[in-house]
């Protein structure tokens, strides 16, 4: 199972205990999966689809815990193997489906219908905890996480760009800083950064994702460092052996000109140590002059060598 879909199953598991959360979680699967019919009666019907069993299962908790509906359930095959099923919850009853509408602001106070493109009304979503609810509706119908072990990226994809500013908005209400992109015909809500990622993890209250997303943000921390650090080595080995077979060829086109005999004392110490020892760093080859001397030392001596071998080229 993708990191997405365990954040969606504990999110599918959680109980909002106050009612007007509850409103506020189901108002969002309403907004985003829903359909209201009027019959020629003016009788309504509302219907809720969706390929997630998961986004089905909590739908059809939220309309029993907060109003005690019972939905028919259905679920359709798409006569395909690679196609997921539908699931279909349908409330067939007149007074059902009005207080559904009425709690979530889809029908107003006079009977007029709030038209399911418009974003939820703001009412319903005031307090920060219906907020929060809000968001877990959203994500659950129609967001994603991609696995965070490759990349970080968070998306809850809307039909039109009301209701993806709406989204927006309430991330930024939690200073979470999220953004727009049109994605074909439809306007996805984004967050790319990881903290913005693990704080929406926080607010939806999926608290065990958020402590896999941390535990994956820890270890990828610290196999970037471990990789910096190689490659710094690296670059820097390298470098000193580079620096090394640049050293002895200034030696040896030294002796096939003048003869190594030539050099002062110093100097010429210095190029037989550094033939007898290509691969040994300045450091311990200073060990090895008589008397001793330091990285420095080395380094004068070596650029010495390397300027006579540049007046014989």
């Amino acid at each position: 199972m993708s990191f997405s879909l365990r954040a969606k199953e504990e999110l599918e598991k959680h109980k909002s205990s106050a009612r007007h959360c509850q409103i506020a979680e189901l108002a969002a699967i309403i907004s985003a999966l829903g359909r209201i019919s009027v019959r020629l009666d003016g009788r309504l019907f509302l219907v809720i689809q969706s390929e997630s069993p998961m986004v089905a299962r909590k739908a059809a908790v939220l309309l029993q815990k907060g109003f005690q509906i019972k939905p028919d359930v259905s679920v359709m095959g798409s006569g395909d193997w690679k196609k997921s099923h539908v699931y279909t919850l349908a409330l067939r009853r007149h007074e059902e489906v009005s207080r559904v509408l009425q709690a979530t602001k889809f029908l107003q106070e006079n009977g007029v219908l709030r038209d399911l493109e418009l974003p939820v009304d703001n009412r319903v979503i005031q307090s920060a905890c219906c907020r929060r609810a809000f968001l877990r509706g959203a994500f659950l119908s129609s967001g994603s996480i991609s696995n965070p072990q490759k990349s970080y990226h968070f998306e809850i994809v809307c039909g039109n760009e009301e209701k993806a500013e709406q989204i927006r908005k309430v991330m930024v209400s939690f200073e979470v800083d999220a953004k727009i992109v049109l994605r074909k015909k439809y306007h996805v809500v984004y967050v790319k950064e990881s903290d913005g990622i693990a704080d929406l993890l926080n607010i939806m209250e999926a608290h065990l994702s958020l402590m896999e997303l941390e535990n994956i943000r820890i270890l990828r921390g610290i196999s970037g460092s471990v990789n910096r650090k190689v490659n710094c080595e690296t670059a820097n080995l390298n470098k000193t052996v580079s620096a090394a077979v640049e050293q002895v060829r200034d030696i040896r086109l030294i002796e096939e000109k003048r003869g190594l005999d030539s050099l002062p004392d110093g100097l010429r110490e210095m190029a037989y140590v550094r033939l007898e020892n290509p691969d040994m760093p300045l450091k311990e080859l200073g060990g090895l002059l008589d008397p001793p001397v330091g990285k420095s030392g080395v380094n004068h001596r070596l650029r010495k060598l390397k300027a006579i071998a540049e007046e014989l080229m």
